[in-house]
C-alpha cells in the first residue's frame, strides 16, 4: 500500500513537472524583434548568431554584441574584424556571466534597449537573468531549436532555473 502511494506521488510530481516545463521552455515566451541600440547574441546553438547577424543587417540595431563560443565561421569573421558592421565580441562561461558583461557594455555605451537572441527554450530563463542585470528595455528573440532535443532542454533548463531562483538570485 505504501509503495503504491509513493509511486502515485512520484507519477503526479513527474506529470506536474512535465506540464510546467512545457509551459516554461516549449511555449514561446519570445518577443518580436524591435529597433534597439544593439542586438546581443548569446553563445550556444548554431542558429543564434545567424539570426542576430540578420537582424543587424536588416537595420534593427547599429551594433552587434556577440558572446563567443559558436565556433561558426561567421563568428570568426565578425569577431576578427572582417566586416563593416560594428561588432563587440566577448567570452563568458554562463548566461549570468553574459548578462553581467552585456550590462557593463550597455552602461559604458549608454545602450537603452537590447534585442537579445537566444534559443527558444532558453528565452524564459535568460530573460529573468538579464532583467536582474540590465535596467533598459529588453526584447528576447527566440532562435529555432532542434525539436528532438526538447526533452533534454526541459530537464537542463529546469535544473538551471531552480538553481538560479534558489541560490543565484542576484546579477
Amino acid at each position: 500500500m505504501a509503495v503504491r502511494l509513493l509511486l502515485r506521488a512520484i507519477a503526479v510530481v513527474f506529470v506536474v513537472w512535465v506540464v510546467v516545463a512545457l509551459l516554461l521552455f516549449v511555449v514561446h515566451h519570445d518577443d518580436p524583434p524591435a529597433h534597439a541600440d544593439a542586438v546581443v547574441v548569446l553563445q550556444g546553438s548554431k542558429t543564434r548568431l545567424p539570426l542576430g547577424y540578420k537582424l543587424v543587417r536588416e537595420g534593427y540595431a547599429p551594433l552587434l554584441i556577440v558572446s563567443r563560443g559558436s565556433r561558426l565561421a561567421l563568428e570568426h569573421r565578425l569577431c576578427d574584424g572582417e566586416t563593416t558592421l560594428k561588432v563587440v565580441c566577448f567570452s563568458a562561461t554562463s548566461t549570468r556571466g553574459e548578462a553581467r558583461i552585456v550590462s557593463r557594455i550597455a552602461h559604458e555605451r549608454k545602450l537603452r534597449s537590447l534585442d537579445v537572441v537566444t534559443s527558444q527554450f532558453h528565452v524564459f530563463r535568460a530573460r529573468r537573468i538579464f532583467q536582474r542585470c540590465y535596467d533598459g528595455k529588453l526584447h528576447m528573440i527566440g532562435a529555432p531549436q532542434t525539436w528532438w532535443l526538447i526533452p533534454k532542454y526541459m530537464l537542463t533548463e529546469s535544473a538551471k532555473l531552480t538553481y538560479q531562483e534558489l541560490f543565484a538570485r542576484g546579477c
